[in-house]
């Protein structure tokens, strides 16, 4: 069983690597970069201030460095080195002379867990329901899988790896997130307000989490992230071009 799906995971990491042009490398070899998109980092920070204030924002941007420190170490320091799984572009790795790489770039030695994935759900898995539109939690998710693929374009990750990653990451986003809602706003537990301040749970995945309602929220604060985050994709774009 481990066999099957060690070659089915191989045989869909061909699949996917092997399709790419100039314009695509370039635009996964961006949106591959972390801090290609500080702009929606910086936005999601203004809608946090403006919806939650300070003090609350202040606890959110700590359990977010909690959330994303835990994914990461977890993955890159915990797991990974007993696994040991070469990345498929490693060059001690046989298959390394089937991978599509773009400019060099081979990674580190292990890929399993991608921390990339880790990350990248870890902050999907705390701002969705913190947030609760579903435009955002759409947009993030869409961010996140784009971060995710980037890794199989580049040749950096099998699938596999970018899948337990992102198992791992939610999952601790999402133990922050009760944690938030501990913290920052009591533990309340209220009906949903079909008004614009309301938050909805925004994923059938995290269906069962118990929405937060705070009059500040709108969606105009959720939606200013979102058409950031768009631009960014836009400028990444225009650059890979």
């Amino acid at each position: 069983m481990i066999d099957f799906l060690i070659n089915l995971d191989t045989d869909i990491f061909l699949f996917f690597n092997g399709i790419h042009c100039d314009f695509a490398d370039q635009f996964m070899k961006l949106s591959s970069d972390r801090f290609v998109w500080i702009p929606m980092y910086a936005a999601l920070l203004i809608a946090l201030v403006r919806s939650y204030g300070w003090r609350k924002t202040f606890i959110i941007i700590l359990a977010t460095a909690i959330a994303v420190t835990a994914a990461d170490q977890l993955c890159a320091t915990v797991i990974r080195p007993e696994v040991q799984r070469l990345r498929p572009a490693n060059l001690q790795n046989p298959l390394s002379a089937l991978v599509h790489i773009v400019d060099g770039y081979r990674g580190g030695n292990f890929g399993f867990p991608s921390c990339h994935a880790a990350n990248t759900f870890a902050l999907v898995g705390l701002m969705a329901p913190l947030i609760g539109q579903r435009r955002f939690a759409v947009a993030i998710g869409a961010w996140a899988l784009l971060n995710c693929y980037s890794r199989i374009h580049l040749g950096v990750h099998y699938p596999g790896d970018l899948l337990v990653g992102g198992i791992i990451g939610g999952s601790i986003g999402l133990i922050c997130f009760l944690l938030v809602r501990t913290f920052a706003f009591g533990g309340k537990k209220t009906e949903a307000d079909h008004s614009s301040a309301t938050l909805y749970i925004a994923s059938p995945v995290i269906a069962y989490i118990p929405s937060l309602k705070l009059n500040s929220i709108s969606i105009r604060h959720s939606d200013f992230v979102v058409l950031t985050l768009a631009a960014t994709a836009l400028c990444i774009a225009l650059k890979a071009l």
